[in-house]
């Protein structure tokens, strides 16, 4: 992996490692994220270390590419991006973040989601990315519009919540 594509002056992206267990463990099993995840329930460590173990960290033979957001200063592991549906006849693949709550609100998820745009697009080749976001979560509709996504649509009751079903809006970032 060309790490060239995926480090910034203030922060560093970077394949998950057997050491990540606890963050993977603590973001993983965060109910707050659970609906966009379409997780159903939590993640046993067992089940975590043994992804992490059988991940090929090939986005081409695992269809995904899960990565660590890495801030330089002092190491700390800030969340995690993921390239997902990763369709390599189509050239595209869905981009998703989770930022640990200490660490939101720097920057970081901005740095992070260029980075990826910058590997996907110009090192992957891909044509194109796509995000999906609950359209209450403004901060991540600004953070992608930010990073040059447009957004193309909403998805009426995408999303089933504790409170009901939640509209997602499409967002898109086509290859210039």
């Amino acid at each position: 992996m060309n790490t060239s594509f995926l480090s910034d002056e203030e922060i560093y992206l970077r394949a998950v490692e057997p050491e990540d267990l606890g963050l993977m463990y603590e973001m993983e099993n965060s109910p707050e994220l659970w609906f966009v995840s379409s997780t159903f329930e939590p993640y046993s460590r067992h089940t975590l270390r043994e992804y992490i173990l059988s991940s090929q960290n090939d986005v081409f033979a695992d269809k995904q590419l899960r990565l660590i957001i890495v801030r330089k200063s002092d190491q700390a592991s800030l969340g995690t991006l993921d390239l997902d549906s990763f369709d390599p006849l189509h050239r595209r693949a869905n981009i998703g973040i989770a930022l640990r709550k200490g660490y939101r609100g720097n920057g970081y998820a901005q740095r992070s989601v260029e980075l990826i745009q910058s590997y996907a697009l110009q090192f992957l080749h891909l044509h194109q990315l796509v995000a999906y976001v609950p359209v209450n979560n403004k901060e991540s509709m600004a953070l992608f519009s930010r990073c040059g996504f447009v957004q193309k649509m909403v998805l009426s009751d995408w999303l089933v919540t504790p409170n009901g079903y939640q509209d997602v809006a499409l967002f898109q970032c086509i290859e210039s």
